[in-house]
């Protein structure tokens, strides 16, 4: 998985137990794309105390997800899903009665927003 997209994640799942600051510099630099010298500018500190920041977020972000591994089954839950969904795709409706299809396709839309959510 991509490291980038990956602390993403984990941001997204555990970024309310960072502080405030490191939140807002992790967010800015992840989901943002600011480089070290925009954010150290805009929050008007060192670009020292940007890397700082990331650094020991990240490393907090990282104990979190060793301890409760909630972006794991995530991850792991949305590949089962995309595999069902394959499944299903590729069941032959003509030989079902109407309501059988109909009830398969439902569930198929169902698992769409699941994997898309």
């Amino acid at each position: 998985m991509d490291k980038v997209y990956e602390a993403a994640l984990l941001l997204d799942f555990y970024g309310q137990l960072l502080t405030k600051r490191q939140f807002e510099i992790l967010d800015l630099y992840l989901n943002n794309d600011y480089s070290l010298g925009e954010i150290a500018e805009h929050l008007n500190i060192s670009r020292q105390g940007v890397y700082d920041n990331i650094k020991r977020g990240r490393a907090m972000l990282d104990r979190m997800e060793e301890k409760l591994g909630l972006v794991h089954k995530f991850l792991w839950q949305k590949t089962r899903a995309l595999e069902i969904l394959k499944d299903i795709k590729s069941i032959d409706i003509s030989s079902m009665s109407v309501e059988d299809a109909k009830t398969l396709k439902r569930v198929e839309q169902k698992i769409e927003e699941i994997v898309e959510s």
